[in-house]
């Protein structure tokens, strides 16, 4: 009798990792909003009159601390996720490493999307020009913008910060693809390639010595 097959299809499998990742980028996205460091800044009056805003001693910083934070939590769920599908031994190869690429995906934009909008409520939209200021002697307002999730607008910095995780869990997958002696990973349907086998060599006769 053969070996009997997986309970679920490749292409269920690849559904619900992909699904499943995608769905883990919503609480990801709610963690970093709630420790992302936000950006504290004062708007004042100059001497000539112009409104002008500084951010306080290295608060600056915070705009890269907070999208590498953001990095730090998808590279977590990557390791995590391609450990978790390698286990799923019925559907280790290729399909499983395009499952976790698109899910990762998923998951990175859904983690940006949903922690974007959280700091938006948690912070508010700061724009400098419209902050109204203390009256005094001094006039000038302390204010806390919302931390970015990606290092910048370009186009290429969002697709870095999407890509990364796919990165991370690719390397890890194929870690794991080394540690293995079988050909096919131990996957379903198994190859089973016939043993080498060397041909009987009988041995020459030794001409007697007279």
């Amino acid at each position: 009798m053969g070996p009997v097959g997986p309970r679920t299809s490749r292409n269920r499998a690849s559904a619900v990792v992909m699904l499943a990742l995608a769905a883990c980028g919503v609480p990801v996205g709610a963690l970093w909003a709630w420790i992302a460091p936000p950006v504290h800044a004062v708007v004042a009056i100059s001497r000539k009159g112009e409104r002008v805003h500084e951010y306080l001693g290295s608060e600056s910083q915070n705009f890269f601390v907070a999208p590498f934070v953001l990095l730090g939590l998808l590279g977590v769920l990557a390791v995590v996720a391609a450990v978790a599908a390698w286990q799923w031994r019925d559907h280790r190869g290729p399909e499983m490493v395009g499952a976790l690429t698109v899910g990762l995906i998923g998951a990175a934009a859904a983690a940006a999307g949903v922690g974007a909008l959280l700091v938006r409520l948690r912070y508010g939209a700061l724009d400098f020009d419209t902050v109204q200021l203390s009256d005094g002697d001094h006039q000038l307002t302390y204010v806390r913008q919302a931390p970015p999730v990606f290092f910048g607008h370009l186009p290429l910095q969002i697709l870095a910060t999407l890509l990364s995780p796919t990165a991370a869990a690719s390397l890890v997958y194929a870690l794991c693809a080394t540690g293995t002696v079988r050909d096919d990973l131990g996957a379903y349907p198994p190859i089973n390639r016939p043993a080498a086998v060397l041909p009987s060599v009988s041995p020459t006769p030794v001409a007697e010595q007279h």
